[in-house]
This record gives structure tokens, sequence and C-alpha cells, in this order.
């Protein structure tokens, strides 16, 4: 691991962690404290997707809506108007209103091949954002002046590494520059999740077999077709078996890279010095 016991993380002038686990759990909420309370630079792994990957994608999806009205196609055509998407830290809606959900195209569905295409730019995008991490590291401290860094994660990256594979490419190199956290939730959060989700489905990405696998299985249990599918329906049967699939994944990239911390110890968390001492109870003495 990049810290090889408790005291070396303490005394580390520069300490270096990568936040991951389902979302709702802490990582954003721990990432934002860091940030306004200590010399902590945020790197957010979802706002770079949807700024420097993505961002083109979300706005010509913008435009292309906005061409189906009539007074914003004129503007539009002559350069009158300028659509771009508003995307913080704090609201990535943009980024997850573009991925959308497949099914009935008259309640905002998306053909399941279009859907598909959308996944696997944010695959490429995910990849390329994570690998930028050592970059931001180094900016951080040559631009900045920050000694310490958190990487805030997406709740996919264990769809888009090998999890198994000690030797995975892109977590080897991560795991060169930091100290990867799992925040593992219990069978209470997932239920919590499952819930929190149900009052409000968002499109997430998963990984390419699993959701050409969960398709199928709910159109033969259904026995709906494309067209017919409620796209908010479906992510909601959707979302309980990919904290399943997710949940082993996460697991063994703890085992293999980094160190486990529970979401109710997050939860209690209220200053960087107690962020540092959680990390520090779980390493090694």
């Amino acid at each position: 691991m990049f810290y090889a016991s408790a005291d070396q993380w303490l005394r580390a002038p520069q300490k270096r962690i990568m936040l991951y686990g389902m979302s709702g759990l802490g990582k954003t909420h721990l990432a934002n404290l860091l940030r306004d309370n200590g010399d902590w630079f945020h790197y957010s792994v979802d706002y770079r997707i949807g700024t420097r990957y993505m961002g083109e994608f979300i706005a010509d999806n913008f435009k292309r809506e906005a061409m189906k009205v009539p007074l914003l196609r004129e503007l539009l055509l002559t350069d009158s108007v300028y659509i771009s998407s508003n995307i913080t830290f704090d609201n990535l809606a943009p980024l997850s209103t573009y991925l959308g959900k497949p099914g009935d195209p008259s309640l905002g569905g998306l053909p399941f091949q279009d859907y598909m295409i959308r996944q696997e730019q944010h695959r490429v995008a995910e990849v390329a954002a994570l690998s930028d991490t050592e970059h931001f590291i180094a900016r951080a401290e040559a631009l900045y002046g920050y000694a310490n860094f958190v990487c805030d994660t997406g709740g996919s990256i264990c769809e888009v590494i090998d999890p198994d594979n000690p030797a995975d490419p892109l977590m080897t190199e991560l795991s060169k520059h930091l100290l990867p956290v799992w925040i593992s939730g219990s069978d209470a959060h997932t239920q919590a999740l499952i819930k929190r989700f149900d009052r409000a489905p968002k499109p997430m990405y998963y990984q390419p077999a699993f959701l050409r696998a969960a398709w199928h299985d709910y159109q033969t249990e259904t026995g709906l077709s494309e067209c017919q599918i409620n796209p908010d329906t479906f992510v909601r049967w959707t979302y309980a078996r990919a904290l399943a699939h997710r949940a082993p994944r996460y697991a063994a990239m703890a085992r293999n890279w980094g160190i486990t911390v529970r979401a109710e110890d997050v939860a209690q968390v209220q200053t960087p010095e107690e962020f540092i001492a959680l990390i520090a109870a779980q390493l090694p003495e």
C-alpha cells in the first residue's frame, strides 16, 4: 500500500487518498469536508468526466433538443444564444441526464443501442479521468500549493477495472500515488440506498455484460418490448442488482490495493483531524 503503516500515514507531509464506494455513503461528504476545512485538494472524477471528457456530448444533446423548438433553432443557427451545462461538484445532473435510461421514448427513454453507446462513452471517459489523477496530484501542489489530495471517485470505478487482478494496470498505477479507501455500507445502508433510489431513480454507468443481462432478464420477466418499458421502472429494478454486483468488486479492490472504512464511522467524521485518525486506525501499526 502507499502507506505501509499508521505511523507512516500520520507522519506523512503529503496525505493522498482515493475514496470509492456506492454513491450516498459519504465520499463527497468527506471530500467537501477536507477541502473546506483543511489543506486538501479535491479532485472529483465525475466532474472531470462531465467537463473535460463528456462536456461536448452533453452540450450537443442540449442543442439537439433545442433545435426542435423553432425559436431556439433560429437563434442557434445564427449564433444568437449559447448553450452549455452548468455542472458542478455538487450538481452532476447534466452528466446523468445525458447518460439517460432505456425504454419508452414517450417517457423519455432511449433506444437500448443508443443507451449502450452513451454507456461506452462514459466508460472511456471514466478511465481517462481516473488516469488524470497523477497529473492533478502534481498540479495541485505545483500550482496551488496543496500538500494533501483527495480523489473523489464515482460509484462505477469497480466496473472499469478488473478488481480481482492484482496487476490491473489502472489500479496498480493509481495505488502508486495514493491510498484507495473503500467506504463500506451495512445491510441497513443498502436498504436505505434502494429506498432513496426508488424515490428519485437516476441514470448510472453499468458494466456492459451486467447491463445486457439485466435488460434481457427484465424483458423476459415482464414480457415487455423495448418501447413498452418504463425507463424509471427498469433502472429501479436494476439498481438492487447493481448493489449486489458491485459489493464483492469493491471488497476485492480493498484487498488488493487499499483499506476499508465503515460508512457509519465516516458519518461521524466532522474534522480533517478525525478523518486522519479514522484512516490511521485501519492501517497496520
